[in-house]
């Protein structure tokens, strides 16, 4: 599918599984925000709406303006954190690159790399709309010994 091109009824219509849409204030900067740290691909940007691919995987990002007759709109804070006790896991990013790309471009490192019971080593960045990014990779052999 070419996300450049497809109409929004046409790509409505290929969605499925699980979904992610994150409302956020300046949808430019938090592209710009994944593309730097996450290295992730963008399409369609406005300053309303961009469709993210991570790897093989894609979700949306809106600005609070489209969301004019969402009920969801009313619950969102005025002020930072938006994305307070959800985990945005990126199984694909490796902490200690994302971590230095975060702090290049300024992002909060809530954890930095740390080593995990369940098999991963995992960090924690805030982005500017409050929601936590876990970039993560699996514990090599040696260290999980």
């Amino acid at each position: 599918m070419d996300y450049e091109t497809v109409s929004a009824v046409d790509f409505g219509r290929s969605l499925h599984g699980l979904g992610i849409n994150l409302l956020v204030r300046d949808v430019i900067a938090e592209v710009a925000f994944l593309e730097t740290v996450f290295d992730m691909q963008a399409h369609r940007v406005s300053a309303d709406f961009a469709i993210m691919a991570y790897h093989d995987q894609v979700f949306q990002l809106h600005s609070d303006g489209t969301y004019h007759s969402n009920p969801l709109l009313g619950l969102m804070p005025e002020t930072p954190p938006r994305g307070a006790g959800i985990e945005i896991r990126l199984y694909q990013s490796d902490p200690e690159v994302a971590c230095a790309k975060a702090e290049a471009a300024g992002a909060m490192i809530l954890q930095f790399p740390t080593d995990k019971p369940h098999g991963l080593r995992e960090a924690y960045i805030l982005c500017e709309n409050g929601y936590a990014w876990v970039p993560s990779r699996r514990l090599r052999q040696e260290e999980r010994e």
